[in-house]
Protein backbone atom coordinates (compact mmCIF):
# COMPACT_ATOMS: atom_id res chain seq x y z
CA UNK A 1 0.00 0.00 0.00
CA UNK A 2 2.81 2.15 0.83
CA UNK A 3 4.52 2.13 -2.30
CA UNK A 4 1.14 2.27 -4.26
CA UNK A 5 0.39 5.86 -2.62
CA UNK A 6 3.85 7.36 -2.97
CA UNK A 7 4.18 5.91 -6.71
CA UNK A 8 0.57 7.67 -7.26
CA UNK A 9 1.59 10.78 -5.31
CA UNK A 10 4.32 10.66 -7.93
CA UNK A 11 2.67 10.19 -11.14
CA UNK A 12 0.41 13.46 -10.40
CA UNK A 13 -2.38 10.58 -9.88
CA UNK A 14 -2.96 12.07 -6.11
CA UNK A 15 -2.60 15.58 -6.28
CA UNK A 16 -1.40 17.84 -3.32
CA UNK A 17 -3.90 18.87 -0.92
CA UNK A 18 -5.95 15.70 -2.04
CA UNK A 19 -8.29 14.27 0.36
CA UNK A 20 -7.48 10.61 0.36
CA UNK A 21 -10.29 8.20 1.18
CA UNK A 22 -11.28 7.13 4.64
CA UNK A 23 -10.04 4.55 6.02
CA UNK A 24 -12.46 1.74 5.68
CA UNK A 25 -13.19 2.54 2.12
CA UNK A 26 -9.03 2.26 1.46
CA UNK A 27 -9.27 -1.18 3.50
CA UNK A 28 -12.30 -2.40 1.03
CA UNK A 29 -10.99 -0.85 -2.18
CA UNK A 30 -7.07 -2.55 -1.40
CA UNK A 31 -8.99 -6.00 0.21
CA UNK A 32 -6.64 -5.39 3.21
CA UNK A 33 -7.43 -5.13 7.10
CA UNK A 34 -7.76 -1.78 8.36
CA UNK A 35 -5.57 -1.95 11.13
CA UNK A 36 -3.25 -2.09 8.00
CA UNK A 37 -4.28 0.45 6.32
CA UNK A 38 -3.75 2.78 9.70
CA UNK A 39 -0.13 1.54 10.11
CA UNK A 40 0.58 1.90 6.55
CA UNK A 41 -0.84 5.54 6.49
CA UNK A 42 1.08 6.38 9.89
CA UNK A 43 4.33 5.69 7.92
CA UNK A 44 3.75 7.59 5.31
CA UNK A 45 2.97 10.69 7.74
CA UNK A 46 6.61 9.83 9.05
CA UNK A 47 8.34 9.99 5.81
CA UNK A 48 6.45 13.62 4.94
CA UNK A 49 3.76 12.02 2.11
CA UNK A 50 0.69 12.58 3.76
CA UNK A 51 -0.50 14.99 6.37
CA UNK A 52 -3.27 14.29 8.81
CA UNK A 53 -5.50 16.03 11.01
CA UNK A 54 -8.55 15.33 13.12
CA UNK A 55 -11.73 16.37 11.77
CA UNK A 56 -10.43 17.12 8.55
CA UNK A 57 -8.86 13.95 7.11
CA UNK A 58 -5.80 12.72 5.19
CA UNK A 59 -4.57 14.94 2.40
CA UNK A 60 -1.20 14.33 0.19
CA UNK A 61 1.08 16.71 1.73
CA UNK A 62 1.72 20.05 0.17
CA UNK A 63 5.13 20.40 1.39
CA UNK A 64 8.49 20.69 -0.35
CA UNK A 65 9.46 17.19 -2.64
CA UNK A 66 13.12 16.82 -1.57
CA UNK A 67 12.36 16.02 2.35
CA UNK A 68 10.07 13.32 2.05
CA UNK A 69 11.93 9.88 2.75
CA UNK A 70 12.01 6.45 0.72
CA UNK A 71 9.83 3.51 2.48
CA UNK A 72 12.59 1.43 2.66
CA UNK A 73 16.43 2.43 2.71
CA UNK A 74 18.69 0.05 0.60
CA UNK A 75 21.54 0.53 -1.23
CA UNK A 76 20.65 -1.92 -3.82
CA UNK A 77 17.63 0.27 -5.10
CA UNK A 78 18.61 3.75 -3.71
CA UNK A 79 20.14 5.30 -7.34
CA UNK A 80 16.83 4.11 -9.18
CA UNK A 81 14.63 5.34 -6.17
CA UNK A 82 11.87 7.52 -7.61
CA UNK A 83 13.06 10.13 -4.65
CA UNK A 84 16.47 11.59 -6.91
CA UNK A 85 13.58 12.39 -9.13
CA UNK A 86 13.01 16.47 -9.23
CA UNK A 87 9.58 17.77 -7.81
CA UNK A 88 6.89 18.07 -10.32
CA UNK A 89 6.62 21.80 -10.47
CA UNK A 90 10.13 21.95 -11.05
CA UNK A 91 9.38 19.94 -14.12
CA UNK A 92 6.45 21.79 -15.41
CA UNK A 93 8.96 24.86 -14.95
CA UNK A 94 11.24 23.52 -17.05
CA UNK A 95 9.33 22.68 -19.75
CA UNK A 96 7.97 26.05 -20.20
CA UNK A 97 10.80 27.98 -19.82
CA UNK A 98 11.46 28.81 -23.54
CA UNK A 99 8.41 29.93 -23.95
CA UNK A 100 8.68 33.23 -25.86
CA UNK A 101 6.79 35.64 -23.35
CA UNK A 102 8.10 34.04 -20.15
CA UNK A 103 10.53 35.45 -18.23
CA UNK A 104 12.70 33.00 -15.62
CA UNK A 105 12.93 34.68 -12.51
CA UNK A 106 13.72 31.07 -10.40
CA UNK A 107 17.57 30.60 -11.95
CA UNK A 108 19.68 30.72 -8.86
CA UNK A 109 22.29 32.44 -11.48
CA UNK A 110 23.29 36.02 -11.69
CA UNK A 111 21.93 37.76 -14.45
CA UNK A 112 24.11 37.31 -17.34
CA UNK A 113 24.78 41.04 -18.02
CA UNK A 114 26.02 41.52 -14.48
CA UNK A 115 28.77 39.35 -14.55
CA UNK A 116 32.09 41.15 -14.43
CA UNK A 117 34.12 41.00 -17.62
CA UNK A 118 37.62 39.16 -16.23
CA UNK A 119 40.76 38.63 -18.63
CA UNK A 120 42.22 35.86 -18.56
CA UNK A 121 45.18 35.00 -20.22
CA UNK A 122 45.95 32.83 -23.04
CA UNK A 123 47.45 29.62 -21.56
CA UNK A 124 48.71 26.77 -23.98
CA UNK A 125 48.86 23.15 -23.37
CA UNK A 126 52.33 22.77 -21.90
CA UNK A 127 51.37 25.88 -19.32
CA UNK A 128 48.38 23.90 -18.21
CA UNK A 129 50.82 20.44 -17.60
CA UNK A 130 53.20 22.67 -15.91
CA UNK A 131 51.08 24.08 -13.45
CA UNK A 132 49.30 20.76 -12.86
CA UNK A 133 52.30 20.28 -11.10
CA UNK A 134 51.30 22.69 -8.16
CA UNK A 135 47.90 20.67 -7.88
CA UNK A 136 47.69 18.84 -4.55
CA UNK A 137 45.13 16.67 -2.94
CA UNK A 138 43.32 19.71 -1.28
CA UNK A 139 43.46 22.02 -4.72
CA UNK A 140 45.76 24.13 -6.75
CA UNK A 141 48.17 25.88 -4.24
CA UNK A 142 48.05 29.47 -5.85
CA UNK A 143 44.59 29.65 -5.35
CA UNK A 144 44.49 28.08 -1.82
CA UNK A 145 47.03 31.19 -0.83
CA UNK A 146 44.85 33.58 -2.96
CA UNK A 147 41.56 32.36 -1.26
CA UNK A 148 43.15 32.61 2.06
CA UNK A 149 44.26 36.16 1.37
CA UNK A 150 41.14 37.31 -0.11
CA UNK A 151 38.66 36.23 2.48
CA UNK A 152 40.21 34.88 5.82
CA UNK A 153 42.60 37.86 6.47
CA UNK A 154 40.17 37.36 10.13
CA UNK A 155 41.13 34.07 10.90
CA UNK A 156 44.06 32.50 11.99
CA UNK A 157 45.24 30.07 9.19
CA UNK A 158 46.99 27.65 11.83
CA UNK A 159 45.15 24.21 12.50
CA UNK A 160 43.18 25.14 9.57
CA UNK A 161 43.29 23.76 5.94
CA UNK A 162 41.05 24.67 2.57
CA UNK A 163 39.44 22.25 0.12
CA UNK A 164 38.86 23.32 -3.13
CA UNK A 165 35.53 21.81 -4.73
CA UNK A 166 33.52 22.41 -7.40
CA UNK A 167 30.98 24.73 -5.51
CA UNK A 168 29.29 25.05 -2.56
CA UNK A 169 26.86 22.00 -3.30
CA UNK A 170 30.13 19.42 -4.33
CA UNK A 171 31.24 20.89 -0.01
CA UNK A 172 27.63 19.68 1.04
CA UNK A 173 28.37 16.48 -0.70
CA UNK A 174 30.87 15.39 1.03
CA UNK A 175 30.24 16.29 4.32
CA UNK A 176 27.34 14.30 3.94
CA UNK A 177 29.70 11.23 2.78
CA UNK A 178 32.24 11.96 5.91
CA UNK A 179 30.14 13.13 8.97
CA UNK A 180 26.90 11.78 8.67
CA UNK A 181 25.01 8.07 8.15
CA UNK A 182 21.70 7.50 7.28
CA UNK A 183 18.74 8.24 9.98
CA UNK A 184 20.92 11.24 10.85
CA UNK A 185 19.91 14.54 11.57
CA UNK A 186 20.78 17.81 10.00
CA UNK A 187 18.75 21.76 11.85
CA UNK A 188 18.82 24.14 9.25
CA UNK A 189 16.82 27.22 8.63
CA UNK A 190 13.44 27.03 7.66
CA UNK A 191 12.89 27.29 4.96
CA UNK A 192 15.92 26.37 3.44
CA UNK A 193 16.72 25.30 0.14
CA UNK A 194 18.59 22.54 1.04
CA UNK A 195 15.06 21.39 1.56
CA UNK A 196 15.11 21.05 -2.61
CA UNK A 197 18.25 18.94 -2.67
CA UNK A 198 17.30 15.44 -3.29
CA UNK A 199 20.26 13.91 -1.72
CA UNK A 200 19.70 14.19 1.95
CA UNK A 201 16.31 11.95 1.00
CA UNK A 202 18.38 9.73 -0.79
CA UNK A 203 21.44 9.05 1.79
CA UNK A 204 18.45 8.31 4.38
CA UNK A 205 19.61 12.02 5.93
CA UNK A 206 16.73 13.74 8.16
CA UNK A 207 16.09 17.88 7.92
CA UNK A 208 14.61 19.16 10.81
CA UNK A 209 13.90 22.82 9.80
CA UNK A 210 13.68 26.03 12.97
CA UNK A 211 11.77 28.89 12.38
CA UNK A 212 13.61 32.43 11.58
CA UNK A 213 12.64 35.83 12.51
CA UNK A 214 14.36 39.33 11.27
CA UNK A 215 17.34 38.59 12.82
CA UNK A 216 17.73 34.72 12.16
CA UNK A 217 16.94 31.44 13.12
CA UNK A 218 15.46 31.09 17.07
CA UNK A 219 18.13 30.13 19.46
CA UNK A 220 15.16 28.85 22.00
CA UNK A 221 14.06 26.18 19.31
CA UNK A 222 17.18 25.39 18.07
CA UNK A 223 18.23 24.81 21.79
CA UNK A 224 14.77 22.34 21.96
CA UNK A 225 15.19 20.25 18.75
CA UNK A 226 18.87 20.12 20.16
CA UNK A 227 17.26 18.55 23.16
CA UNK A 228 14.88 16.39 21.42
CA UNK A 229 16.67 14.89 18.59
CA UNK A 230 20.18 14.18 17.95
CA UNK A 231 21.27 16.78 15.82
CA UNK A 232 24.68 15.86 14.14
CA UNK A 233 24.88 19.11 11.91
CA UNK A 234 23.86 22.62 12.14
CA UNK A 235 23.02 24.17 7.93
CA UNK A 236 23.50 28.00 7.99
CA UNK A 237 22.78 30.48 5.29
CA UNK A 238 23.41 33.68 7.46
CA UNK A 239 24.18 36.04 4.74
CA UNK A 240 21.52 36.79 1.99
CA UNK A 241 20.04 33.50 2.87
CA UNK A 242 18.34 31.48 0.02
CA UNK A 243 15.46 31.38 0.16
CA UNK A 244 14.35 34.70 2.21
CA UNK A 245 17.50 36.72 1.44
CA UNK A 246 17.56 37.97 5.19
CA UNK A 247 21.26 38.37 6.44
CA UNK A 248 21.42 36.86 9.88
CA UNK A 249 22.49 39.68 13.11
CA UNK A 250 25.50 39.85 14.50
CA UNK A 251 24.28 39.30 17.89
CA UNK A 252 22.26 36.22 16.53
CA UNK A 253 25.03 34.86 15.36
CA UNK A 254 26.86 35.00 18.30
CA UNK A 255 23.90 33.69 20.65
CA UNK A 256 23.87 29.87 17.95
CA UNK A 257 27.29 30.33 18.62
CA UNK A 258 26.89 29.56 22.38
CA UNK A 259 24.18 27.46 21.49
CA UNK A 260 26.60 24.98 19.87
CA UNK A 261 29.24 25.21 22.04
CA UNK A 262 27.47 24.62 24.50
CA UNK A 263 25.65 21.26 22.98
CA UNK A 264 29.13 20.65 21.15
CA UNK A 265 27.04 20.93 17.64
CA UNK A 266 29.52 21.70 14.66
CA UNK A 267 28.25 24.40 11.93
CA UNK A 268 28.05 24.48 8.62
CA UNK A 269 28.38 28.32 7.03
CA UNK A 270 27.47 28.44 3.14
CA UNK A 271 28.59 31.71 2.57
CA UNK A 272 28.04 31.39 -1.15
CA UNK A 273 27.23 34.90 -1.71
CA UNK A 274 29.65 36.68 0.41
CA UNK A 275 30.60 39.22 -2.77
CA UNK A 276 27.38 39.96 -3.05
CA UNK A 277 26.54 42.47 -0.38
CA UNK A 278 25.51 45.77 -1.29
CA UNK A 279 28.06 47.54 2.19
CA UNK A 280 30.26 45.98 4.53
CA UNK A 281 29.71 42.33 5.35
CA UNK A 282 28.91 41.14 9.19
CA UNK A 283 31.93 39.12 10.93
CA UNK A 284 31.54 35.04 9.56
CA UNK A 285 30.42 32.63 12.06
CA UNK A 286 33.84 31.54 10.95
CA UNK A 287 35.94 34.43 12.03
CA UNK A 288 33.54 33.87 15.54
CA UNK A 289 34.59 30.31 15.89
CA UNK A 290 37.01 28.84 13.93
CA UNK A 291 37.15 25.44 15.43
CA UNK A 292 33.23 25.29 15.63
CA UNK A 293 32.45 26.35 12.14
CA UNK A 294 33.05 24.33 8.71
CA UNK A 295 32.70 27.49 6.20
CA UNK A 296 31.51 27.27 2.40
CA UNK A 297 32.31 29.52 -0.55
CA UNK A 298 32.35 30.11 -3.56
CA UNK A 299 33.30 32.27 -6.61
CA UNK A 300 30.68 30.86 -9.26
CA UNK A 301 27.81 33.22 -8.08
CA UNK A 302 30.19 35.90 -9.85
CA UNK A 303 31.15 33.49 -12.20
CA UNK A 304 28.34 32.14 -13.51
CA UNK A 305 27.15 28.58 -12.90
CA UNK A 306 28.90 27.00 -15.89
CA UNK A 307 32.32 27.75 -14.07
CA UNK A 308 31.86 25.69 -10.85
CA UNK A 309 34.80 27.24 -8.13
CA UNK A 310 33.73 26.65 -4.29
CA UNK A 311 36.04 25.49 -1.43
CA UNK A 312 35.73 24.49 2.07
CA UNK A 313 37.62 25.56 4.70
CA UNK A 314 37.70 23.72 8.38
CA UNK A 315 40.04 22.11 11.12
CA UNK A 316 42.91 20.02 9.33
CA UNK A 317 41.68 16.91 10.91
CA UNK A 318 38.35 17.04 8.94
CA UNK A 319 40.23 18.66 5.80
CA UNK A 320 42.37 15.03 5.41
CA UNK A 321 39.19 12.81 5.86
CA UNK A 322 37.12 15.03 3.32
CA UNK A 323 40.09 13.97 1.02
CA UNK A 324 40.23 10.69 1.64
CA UNK A 325 36.33 10.62 0.95
CA UNK A 326 37.40 12.21 -2.90
CA UNK A 327 40.00 9.26 -3.50
CA UNK A 328 37.53 6.97 -2.92
CA UNK A 329 34.76 8.31 -4.90
CA UNK A 330 37.40 9.09 -8.05
CA UNK A 331 35.59 12.66 -7.79
CA UNK A 332 38.38 15.01 -8.75
CA UNK A 333 37.57 19.26 -8.97
CA UNK A 334 39.02 20.29 -12.62
CA UNK A 335 42.25 22.19 -12.45
CA UNK A 336 40.74 24.49 -15.34
CA UNK A 337 38.18 26.05 -13.43
CA UNK A 338 40.84 26.62 -10.74
CA UNK A 339 42.97 28.34 -12.98
CA UNK A 340 40.10 30.52 -14.10
CA UNK A 341 39.37 31.67 -10.44
CA UNK A 342 43.44 32.21 -9.75
CA UNK A 343 43.65 34.36 -13.01
CA UNK A 344 40.38 36.60 -11.63
CA UNK A 345 41.79 37.24 -7.79
CA UNK A 346 44.98 37.52 -9.35
CA UNK A 347 43.69 40.83 -11.12
CA UNK A 348 44.59 44.18 -9.31
CA UNK A 349 41.01 45.29 -10.55
CA UNK A 350 39.07 42.33 -8.95
CA UNK A 351 37.95 43.93 -5.99
CA UNK A 352 37.24 47.24 -7.79
CA UNK A 353 35.20 44.97 -10.17
CA UNK A 354 33.70 43.40 -7.23
CA UNK A 355 32.44 46.68 -5.47
CA UNK A 356 31.06 47.90 -9.01
CA UNK A 357 28.75 44.26 -9.16
CA UNK A 358 27.54 45.46 -5.65
CA UNK A 359 26.45 48.53 -6.83
CA UNK A 360 24.78 47.56 -9.76
CA UNK A 361 22.90 44.98 -7.84
CA UNK A 362 22.16 47.23 -4.91
CA UNK A 363 20.41 49.52 -7.63
CA UNK A 364 19.27 47.28 -9.25
CA UNK A 365 17.44 45.96 -6.46
CA UNK A 366 16.60 49.26 -4.95
CA UNK A 367 14.49 49.73 -8.74
CA UNK A 368 12.83 46.38 -8.09
CA UNK A 369 11.53 47.14 -4.75
CA UNK A 370 9.75 50.15 -5.84
CA UNK A 371 8.16 48.21 -8.42
CA UNK A 372 7.12 45.52 -5.76
CA UNK A 373 5.22 48.73 -3.71
CA UNK A 374 2.56 48.79 -6.02
CA UNK A 375 1.32 45.37 -4.81
CA UNK A 376 1.87 46.10 -1.09
CA UNK A 377 -1.23 45.59 -0.07
CA UNK A 378 -1.31 41.80 -1.65
CA UNK A 379 2.29 40.84 -1.25
CA UNK A 380 4.38 41.22 1.70
CA UNK A 381 8.37 41.25 1.17
CA UNK A 382 11.37 43.09 3.05
CA UNK A 383 14.40 45.04 1.68
CA UNK A 384 17.40 43.15 1.38
CA UNK A 385 21.53 43.96 2.07
CA UNK A 386 22.59 41.90 -1.19
CA UNK A 387 22.40 38.59 -2.75
CA UNK A 388 20.64 37.40 -5.39
CA UNK A 389 16.70 36.86 -3.61
CA UNK A 390 13.52 38.59 -2.43
CA UNK A 391 10.70 36.66 -0.67
CA UNK A 392 7.77 37.78 -1.30
CA UNK A 393 4.10 36.49 0.87
CA UNK A 394 0.86 36.33 -0.27
CA UNK A 395 -1.23 38.60 2.31
CA UNK A 396 -4.59 36.93 1.25
CA UNK A 397 -5.78 33.70 2.03
CA UNK A 398 -3.24 30.17 2.38
CA UNK A 399 -2.44 29.32 -1.28
CA UNK A 400 -2.02 25.91 -2.07
CA UNK A 401 0.13 23.98 -4.47
CA UNK A 402 -2.68 23.83 -7.67
CA UNK A 403 -2.63 28.05 -7.14
CA UNK A 404 0.96 28.20 -8.31
CA UNK A 405 -0.02 26.58 -11.84
CA UNK A 406 -1.30 30.19 -12.27
CA UNK A 407 2.44 31.62 -12.58
CA UNK A 408 3.34 28.61 -15.30
CA UNK A 409 -0.10 29.58 -16.92
CA UNK A 410 1.47 33.42 -17.33
CA UNK A 411 4.60 32.84 -17.70
CA UNK A 412 6.33 34.11 -14.58
CA UNK A 413 8.59 31.78 -13.35
CA UNK A 414 9.73 31.61 -10.01
CA UNK A 415 10.62 29.06 -6.75
CA UNK A 416 7.34 28.62 -4.89
CA UNK A 417 7.74 27.80 -1.26
CA UNK A 418 6.65 24.64 -1.24
CA UNK A 419 9.73 23.91 -2.40
CA UNK A 420 12.00 24.87 0.78
CA UNK A 421 9.20 24.84 3.48
CA UNK A 422 5.96 23.54 4.53
CA UNK A 423 4.82 26.87 3.56
CA UNK A 424 2.76 27.03 0.24
CA UNK A 425 1.92 30.84 0.39
CA UNK A 426 5.60 32.73 -0.73
CA UNK A 427 7.74 32.83 -3.01
CA UNK A 428 11.40 33.39 -4.00
CA UNK A 429 12.23 35.90 -6.51
CA UNK A 430 15.16 36.27 -8.49
CA UNK A 431 15.48 39.87 -8.91
CA UNK A 432 19.08 40.30 -10.71
CA UNK A 433 17.93 39.73 -14.45
CA UNK A 434 15.25 42.54 -13.78
CA UNK A 435 16.33 45.80 -16.00
CA UNK A 436 14.41 48.18 -16.80
CA UNK A 437 11.90 46.67 -19.85
CA UNK A 438 12.14 43.01 -17.58
CA UNK A 439 10.61 45.91 -14.73
CA UNK A 440 7.74 46.55 -16.88
CA UNK A 441 6.88 42.77 -17.78
CA UNK A 442 7.02 41.54 -14.15
CA UNK A 443 5.01 44.43 -13.23
CA UNK A 444 2.12 43.42 -15.95
CA UNK A 445 2.42 39.37 -15.13
CA UNK A 446 2.38 39.99 -11.48
CA UNK A 447 -0.66 42.26 -11.82
CA UNK A 448 -2.19 39.87 -14.13
CA UNK A 449 -1.58 37.08 -11.24
CA UNK A 450 -2.36 38.78 -8.42
CA UNK A 451 -5.80 39.89 -9.94
CA UNK A 452 -6.26 35.93 -10.74
CA UNK A 453 -5.18 34.90 -6.97
CA UNK A 454 -7.63 37.65 -5.50
CA UNK A 455 -10.69 35.81 -7.78
CA UNK A 456 -9.73 32.47 -7.09
CA UNK A 457 -9.56 31.71 -10.64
Amino acid sequence: MLHQIISSIQQGELLPGQRLPAERKLAEALQINRSTVVHALEELMSLGWIERRQGSGTHVAQGQWGNRQPAIYQWRTLFSSPLLKEDPYITQLKNQNDAKNGLDLYTGDLSSDLIPDFEFPAMTWDKIMHEEKQLTPTGYKPLKKLIFQHFFQDIPQKGQDILITAGSTQGIFWLIQVLLKPGDTIATEDPSFLFSLPLFAARGIHLKGIKQDQAGIDCQALEELIQKKKIKLLYLNPNYQNPTGKTMSLKRRKEIIRVCQKHHLPIIEDDVFSELGFGQSLPSLKSLAPDQVIYLGSLSKIFSSSIKVGWLVAPNPLIKSLVSAKKITENETDLLPQLLATAALSQQTYKKQQQQLAKKLQDRSQAFAQTLQAFKEDWQFSPIDGGLYYWLTWRQKKLTRNDWQVFLQEGLFIAPSFLFSNDTSSMRINYTPVDKKKRMIFSQKLASITEKLKNGR
